[in-house]
Formats: C-alpha cells, sequence, structure tokens
C-alpha cells in the first residue's frame, strides 16, 4: 500500500448528451494527470443528466453498450491513472436504470461497481420534486474496492445522508470514501460540508466529492463545490460553482494517526431502548 497519492475530483456541467459530457472528462482528466493525479474522479450522472423519466429510459443503454465506460475505459489507459467514474446511468431492466459508480484500473479494466443504495426521493420547500425510485433500481451492496492505498468505499450523493453505511465501510477496512454527487442548490447551501465533514469525522477517513455545478440542459440546478476532506475534518481542497479541477495530495498514514488519537471505530457500546410502553408508564408518572 503506498503511503501517499495525488486526488483530483473534476467538476462539471452535465450535458443531456453522453458525447458532449465526455469530452470535457477527457479534457479535464488529461489537466488533472497532467499536475500529477494518480486519481481522478468524476460526479455522480456524468454521462447524462436528462429531465423525465420516460427520456432517462429512452436515452439509457445496457453497461455493455454505454459508450462513456468505454471512453473511460480507454481514457484510463491513456493517462495512467485510476479513475472514478463517480455515477453513469445505464439500463438495468425495461423501465429501470441503476446509478451506477464504476473504479476503472490504470489498465482500463472495470475493477468495481457500485450501484446507488439510497434513492433521492424528496419534495423541497422550494418545489423541487425528485422520486428516483420510480426510474432507478437501488442497489443491494454496499462496496469496498482495492486500490494501490488502501480500500475505497464507494458511495453516491444521497447516499450521504446514511451514516451507519459509512462506518460500516470504515469497519470494513475503507481509508477513502468516494461520495460523486449531483446536489440540489437548496439542499447543498444548507447540508453539503456539514454532512460530508461528519463522515469524515465518524470514520477517520478521507472523503472526496466530486460534484455537478450550474444550470444543465436539461433544466436542473445543481450546487458545486466539490470537495476533499482529510480525516479530521479538514477540508483540504473545494471547488466554487463553475466547472474546475481541484487537486490535493493524500498521506494515507494519517488515517492511522486520527483513528488512534479518537478510537471511535473500535469499540461499539450495547444499548438497552425502553419499549414505547416503557415510555409512555414513564413519562406517566
Amino acid at each position: 500500500m503506498s503511503a501517499s497519492f495525488t486526488l483530483a475530483c473534476i467538476q462539471m456541467t452535465t450535458s443531456t448528451e453522453v458525447d458532449e459530457s465526455m469530452q470535457y472528462v477527457e479534457d479535464a482528466s488529461r489537466r488533472a494527470r497532467d499536475e500529477g493525479a494518480d486519481l481522478i474522479a468524476t460526479p455522480e450522472c456524468t454521462n447524462m443528466i436528462v429531465a423525465g423519466r420516460k427520456n432517462v429510459l429512452a436515452k439509457a443503454v445496457e453497461e455493455a453498450k454505454e459508450e462513456s465506460l468505454q471512453r473511460f475505459c480507454a481514457l484510463a489507459k491513456e493517462t495512467g491513472a485510476w479513475m472514478l467514474a463517480g455515477s453513469l446511468i445505464v439500463k438495468v431492466e425495461p423501465e429501470r436504470c441503476a446509478n451506477r459508480s464504476y473504479l476503472i484500473t490504470p489498465d482500463g479494466e472495470v475493477a468495481a461497481r457500485y450501484d446507488k443504495i439510497h434513492m433521492f426521493d424528496v419534495a423541497l420547500d422550494s418545489g423541487e420534486r425528485y422520486r428516483e425510485s420510480r426510474t432507478y433500481r437501488p442497489g443491494a451492496k454496499a462496496i469496498t474496492a482495492a486500490t494501490p492505498w488502501g480500500p475505497l468505499g464507494m458511495t453516491i450523493c444521497y447516499d450521504m445522508r446514511f451514516p451507519h453505511l459509512y462506518r460500516d465501510l470504515a469497519q470494513a477496512g475503507a481509508c477513502l470514501l468516494s461520495v460523486p454527487s449531483a446536489f440540489t442548490r437548496p439542499t447543498g447551501r444548507a447540508h453539503w460540508h456539514t454532512l460530508l465533514r461528519s463522515r469524515a469525522i465518524e470514520t477517520g477517513c478521507f472523503v472526496f466529492a466530486p460534484a455537478q455545478c450550474g444550470e444543465h440542459p436539461s433544466g436542473r440546478k445543481t450546487y458545486g463545490h466539490s470537495i476533499i476532506i482529510d480525516p479530521w475534518g479538514t477540508v483540504m481542497a473545494e471547488a466554487g460553482e463553475s466547472p474546475e479541477v481541484i487537486v490535493a495530495t493524500i498521506d494515507v498514514a494519517q488515517v492511522a494517526e486520527v483513528r488512534q488519537q479518537v478510537p471511535s471505530l473500535m469499540s461499539a457500546a450495547q444499548y438497552t431502548l425502553p419499549s414505547s410502553e416503557q415510555r409512555l408508564a414513564e413519562a406517566g408518572d
């Protein structure tokens, strides 16, 4: 396991068209590699952001036919870097897609796949409504993937609101956590930094979250602020609200140092909670 490496997060405004989106990814990845990046990560929905269930299903294709995955594999071989395709929308059933993250080796091989577990089914005060479960099949497995720098726990966007997933990944050995995202602006302003810093602090892991930004051709508006956070919860690098690439040097030894100082992952206290009947009786007293 290597002691340190250079991580790059690509922030972008994904198009409705795969070719346009991937052209930006390819150009940005080459720039990141020129800056020494060993691992290059992109946001959720890298290949396309399309409005409406019917339109998503009409444009999505099976993994074997997905042009963006083929281009990611070729890009990894060209640059010699590890690539995290934050997520690609791929057809898995006639009426369902998967929101799937891919880790790709410098040889252009897919090392791991992760399907987003937690579906973004929300209704915001801004009037925005999302019901991912109508279009996407949720994943059923948490994934840790081997890298030269230690195990990577793979997650996607809305997953970050479920801390037990991250604790499980850390206890399974993860020292790096990826959270590629396409956060809305209202939830981003309110929760983005707090949630991601909390996941880093709770697990003693490096957390990195490449993000979508700007106004997309589909009409969706995303928050940006791609971020890299160390195990102490310190922000190492952060983007603004426009497309860009952020880079940070990751010293993996810091994970063990932080966990030794605050060993919260090492023990799990057992709790006995009173039943609802007991709580009612106590309240009556």
